[in-house]
């Protein structure tokens, strides 16, 4: 039996997009045409494959058992092509995109950039935000090379990959009047703190160590981005518990001092994912291996940030 493995891509943009609008613009095709290949794929599958309800296109139990296997052969289909290209960083022109977290937008994205500069200056990056909902960030539907941050609970069709560890330390301002050299619990519990809401799953996980620990916090003002904190202790008598690579930043200002936690909030893990087309793409493996070293570097204290 002749199969038209055109119809592929078009199930699984579909499947990713619950959208014949967004599938088409993702396929570069019009949408009488991708509607026209939903109809040949429903004919060749024997089942309406997608229901219009008023979400979007939802998939029928038989889409959904298909999708797995339609994902692994175009994943096999791509690593043979993609696998037989050759890539030169140093002359490679692209635009990428990547949704790294607030943390990693701070702590690593400017080492990437300095790295790439040297290695493939003519690949640009475009940045996009990381919510709580990783399908904002487009990397599910594969319009975006990378996702960087802290990532639970991953869909199937993504690959995660463990970057780093960082721990919590806390900073106060330099002169502060009852804080010296090192902080207490007691000083800690009665300090006014200076909480940061992004990004969520970092969030989510100081709150848990400092409820592991029996540490009580009293949050003063949350603020929404980590260049905000510095400003706010430095004119302050309040605290401020941060990732420690954000620390090692912070502490070059001298209106601030960075001291340890007054217990051991333990450590949390900075991951990199993409989708599974992109296992194989020779140029996306070459770019995963740079931020896998950047991250390395800077968490060992020798990269440049």
């Amino acid at each position: 039996m002749r199969y038209d493995l055109n119809l592929l891509p078009v199930f699984m943009a579909l499947m990713e997009e619950r959208s014949v609008t967004r599938a088409a613009a993702r396929l570069n095709i019009t949408q009488p045409a991708l509607s026209n290949a939903l109809t040949r794929l429903r004919a060749l599958l024997l089942d309406p494959l997608f229901i219009r309800e008023r979400y979007g296109m939802q998939p029928t139990p038989k889409a959904q058992e298909l999708a797995p296997a339609i994902a692994a052969a175009l994943a096999a289909l791509d690593g043979v092509i993609l696998g037989q290209q050759a890539f030169d960083p140093a002359r490679a022109e692209l635009l990428l995109t990547i949704a790294p977290n607030s943390y990693v937008e701070f702590v690593l994205v400017p080492a990437i950039v300095a790295r790439l500069r040297e290695r493939a200056p003519g690949i640009r990056l475009r940045l996009t935000p990381y919510g709580s909902d990783l399908a904002d960030t487009g990397v599910i539907s594969g319009t975006t090379a990378l996702v960087l941050g802290r990532i639970v609970d991953p869909p199937d069709n993504l690959v995660v990959q463990h970057l780093i560890d960082d721990g919590l330390d806390c900073i106060v301002r330099a002169d502060h009047p009852t804080v010296g050299a090192r902080l207490t619990k007691a000083q800690y519990e009665r300090l006014k703190h200076v909480n940061m809401l992004p990004p969520g799953r970092l969030r989510v996980g100081l709150f848990q160590a400092l409820e592991r620990q029996g540490l009580k916090r009293e949050v003063a003002v949350s603020v929404t981005h980590f260049l905000a904190i510095p400003e706010m202790v430095a004119v302050t008598d309040y605290c401020a518990t941060l990732p420690r690579l954000i620390c090692r930043h912070l502490a070059q200002d001298k209106r601030v001092k960075v001291l340890p936690a007054p217990v051991d909030l333990g450590t949390f893990p900075v991951h990199m994912a993409w989708h599974v087309r992109y296992r194989d793409d020779p140029a996306h493996r070459w770019l995963r291996a740079l931020v896998d070293e950047v991250a390395k570097e800077v968490a060992a204290g020798s990269g440049r940030v």
